[in-house]
């Protein structure tokens, strides 16, 4: 249903670094920056996605007002414990380690990280272990 979702962040230099080492975890990668020059203002972006095509955006602006719950999806259990590590070790905050939580089906596997922002990031396999 969705194309892309993006967040305005209040240091960019500082969350691109923080989602640019998170997103590999989930086979994503930095696939297209934007600059002030490109926008012709003071708009600069990062898009994250797959397959050279973007799908999750932060850049600058206001920041986004309250937080965000954005759930990626982790093709497996250890790609949600690979995001988990590579969340902690980047300076975020736990808001739940990995796990089942059963409470939504019996094979959901997440993690719940927040981002520099404190919006909270969560990787989840809904496969089988």
């Amino acid at each position: 249903m969705l194309d892309h979702i993006g967040l305005s962040v209040t240091d960019y230099p500082k969350s691109k670094a923080f989602y640019d080492v998170l997103m590999p975890m989930l086979g994503a990668d930095c696939c297209m920056v934007v600059t002030a020059a490109d926008t012709g203002g003071t708009y600069e972006g990062a898009g994250y996605g797959l397959n050279g095509k973007p799908s999750f955006w932060i850049g600058t602006g206001r920041r986004t007002q309250g937080s965000m719950h954005i759930a990626f999806v982790a093709e497996s259990r250890a790609a949600v414990d690979a995001f988990y590590a590579a969340a902690m070790a980047a300076g975020a905050t736990d808001n739940g380690p990995p796990g089942i939580r059963a409470h939504y089906h019996p094979n959901y596997y997440g993690a719940f990280v927040l981002d520099p922002d404190g919006h909270n990031i969560e990787a989840v396999c809904h496969k089988p272990a």
